[in-house]
């Protein structure tokens, strides 16, 4: 029996890594605060097992954030029987040192926010990380990028769409990645 135990843990590891998308690893250890001020790790809280959608943007923009907040009321719409269950909206803060976590529920409240779009925050160095995995990293809020990245954690599709495009035809590349059935099967395979 004892011979059995060391197998079964291994199977036990192998299991329990399968069961973490493809992000666990690469987004491992990232923590922000969303707009009520709860500590959410950015892989296991948001993106593990999800569709997520992520933009960053700060709470004084007049221009492109404005514009891509609503994007992100038009999807919240067209994704309301999914927000917060399979898709999530994600919306970083370039700015964390204005945008404290009253700043970014201010906003939320003014755009309509719903649950299952989180407005995130933190110290410079989380933010940074983030945005850095991201490919979102900024020197200055007003150079941030216009970029919609989304990520569908159970199959690994990532893409990207430009922030102030329309909203519909940002919703077709989400919906692509949140619609993703993953690899296709071998022929003939189970």
């Amino acid at each position: 029996m004892k011979r059995f135990l060391p197998l079964a843990l291994v199977l036990f590891a192998l299991t329990a890594q399968a069961a973490e998308g493809p992000g666990a690893h690469y987004f491992a250890g990232l923590k922000l605060t969303d707009q009520n001020g709860q500590r959410v790790d950015l892989y296991n809280d948001l993106m593990k097992g999800k569709t997520v959608v992520i933009n960053s943007f700060f709470a004084s923009c007049v221009a492109s954030c404005a514009v891509m907040s609503r994007t992100f009321l038009y999807m919240q719409d067209k994704f309301a029987d999914r927000l917060g269950k399979d898709v999530v909206l994600v919306s970083i803060s370039v700015d964390p040192e204005h945008d404290t976590p009253r700043i970014l529920k201010a906003y939320a409240t003014k755009m309509g926010a719903k649950p299952g779009w989180y407005l995130l925050t933190g110290s410079r160095a989380e933010v940074d990380a983030a945005l850095r995995k991201l490919g979102q990293f900024t020197e200055t809020r007003e150079t941030h990028a216009n970029i919609i990245v989304a990520g569908n954690d159970r199959t690994g599709l990532w893409k990207k769409a430009l922030g102030v495009a329309k909203s519909e035809e940002i919703y077709k590349v989400v919906a692509s990645v949140a619609d993703d059935p993953g690899a296709p099967q071998p022929a003939g395979g189970n």
